[in-house]
């Protein structure tokens, strides 16, 4: 057997090109397992093969614990117990008793040989990880060698392999078997389980990395990317900067005639991305993040990390974006919090007609006013009246008169959806817990806790169905409940 063990360890060694340590240690465990086998209980094996020799010793181990580490008496020992304090054992000790080598029948070698493949496959992914650990976090390029339903397995040579998860891919990527694809190389570390080798092509890195290749002057550090924010197949913003006064970063990023932009939208998708002049100055950054949309007034709260920002009405659309796209990915450039707003959404409309045409049709003063001289004082008259009662206000023409019109009847829509929330909100904090005043915090939690979210739902409740929930007396709980009823009479 100690010829064999050497022999395996040499052939495999050799077969497999990983160090002897490895398989060394890959048969300890193995006769381990197969010692295990003699025990009806749990204990813990070791076994130690000289690697000159082939001989090898097994040894039953306990571990010396404190009480509270303290388990099971088949594999711990108590640091204050008479034999630890015989042997001067201190926590973390391990105490060793010899025990007859095992007989290895087929069973017994079946189970070692198990062992062993496993060890040595995880072994050889160990090994091509350190091959690729340099390359983390840079631009690889691979092949595709399977599809499947979750992930895409990429063939990256030298016999390494990568997975690329479905929700890595960016928006609407499709591939197939051969085709050639770039990623950002990450290593993901698996719970009871050895490391991997990922791919991602929606991370923010994937930018930095393409606009590597295709702007010399990033690969330089002559340019450098700041920030990054993106939503993977959709939109990306940047910020770069770049300390020679003689080069337009901007410029050097998009290109002649967009080519080298265009370049790195194309591999990503057609993604559109912004390139932004980058600015230690948070406010200055987030009016270059924003344009063209003009921004009116910023103001900076440095405790909280918020910005309240304030933009022309024309602008506050574009400034937010699609689905609020924009402003989301200019927060996170920035890396504040920000609060937008248009310039006369804050007007107080209160006995001023004036202003609530200015919030509520878009109208600068000057036409306001002019609407109101001539008894178009509200909203609701603008949106009934005809075209042609307009046009006899000077300078509004016929186009600008339907316009009017077309806004006031959208603005009725805006007031009337607004109306309807506030009442919905009202109706919410009047059924809300909070206006019961015999419930204190202690009792609304413990409410919330048993899926009772308002007054409705503690009114609909029994006395002893209340009181072992708030721990009170069936009493207390019923002038509770009569005090969430007190609106049914």
């Amino acid at each position: 057997m100690n010829e064999e063990i050497l022999l395996i360890a040499e052939s495999v060694s050799n077969e497999k090109d990983l160090p002897k340590e490895t398989i060394f240690e890959a048969i300890e465990l193995a006769l381990a397992s197969a010692a295990k086998k003699k025990f009806n209980d749990e204990v813990s094996i070791k076994v130690d093969i000289n690697p000159e020799t082939g001989e090898y010793e097994s040894f039953r181990t306990w571990e010396v614990v404190d009480f509270e580490t303290y388990e099971d008496s088949h594999i711990h020992i108590l640091v204050d117990s008479d034999h630890a304090e015989e042997q001067g054992y201190k926590i973390g000790d391990i105490y060793r008793e010899p025990i007859d080598n095992p007989e290895f029948g087929r069973i017994a070698a079946q189970a070692a040989k198990q062992v062993i493949v496993q060890r040595v496959r995880d072994a050889e992914r160990l090994e091509v990880i350190k091959k690729f650990r340099a390359y983390l976090g840079t631009l690889i390029n691979g092949t595709v060698k399977k599809v499947t339903r979750e992930l895409i397995i990429i063939d990256l040579g030298d016999n390494a392999e990568a997975s690329l998860s479905r929700r890595d891919l960016v928006q609407g990527e499709i591939y197939r078997v051969g085709d050639r694809i770039k990623g950002i190389l990450e290593e993901s570390i698996r719970e009871n389980r050895s490391s991997q080798l990922i791919l991602s092509r929606s991370s923010k890195e994937m930018v930095v990395e393409l606009f590597k290749l295709e702007v010399p002057e990033i690969a330089e550090e002559v340019i450098q990317i700041r920030s990054v924010a993106r939503d993977s197949g959709t939109r990306t913003k940047i910020a770069v900067k770049t300390n020679d006064v003689r080069i337009d970063p901007v410029g050097a990023c998009v290109g002649m005639r967009g080519s080298r932009v265009q370049a790195v939208s194309n591999e990503l998708g057609n993604e559109r991305i912004d390139i932004v002049v980058w600015d230690d100055d948070p406010a200055k950054l987030l009016i270059n993040t924003l344009s063209p949309a003009e921004v009116t007034s910023i103001v900076m709260d440095d405790d909280t990390g918020t910005m309240e920002v304030v933009v022309k009405d024309e602008n506050l659309a574009l400034a937010i974006g699609r689905n609020g796209q924009n402003i989301r990915l200019s927060s996170e450039l920035v890396g504040w919090d920000i609060q937008i707003s248009g310039e006369n959404d804050n007007l107080d409309i209160t006995d001023s007609p004036e202003n609530a045409l200015i919030k509520f049709m878009g109208v600068d003063k000057d036409l306001a006013l002019k609407l109101i001289e001539n008894d178009f004082e509200t909203v609701l008259k603008i949106s009934q009246a005809e075209p042609s009662d307009l046009e006899k206000i000077e300078n509004i023409d016929i186009e600008i008169s339907e316009t009017l019109i077309e806004r006031a009847e959208e603005a009725l829509l805006e007031i009337a959806l607004a109306d309807i929330e506030d009442e919905s909100e009202g109706i919410k904090s009047d059924v809300a817990l909070e206006t019961i005043k015999s419930l204190n915090k202690e009792f609304i939690e413990l409410l919330s806790a048993a899926d009772i979210k308002n007054k409705d739902d503690l009114a609909d409740l029994a006395s002893d169905e209340l009181a072992p929930i708030l721990n009170i007396d069936e009493e207390e709980a019923g002038k509770i409940i009569m005090e969430a009823r007190a609106d049914w009479f």
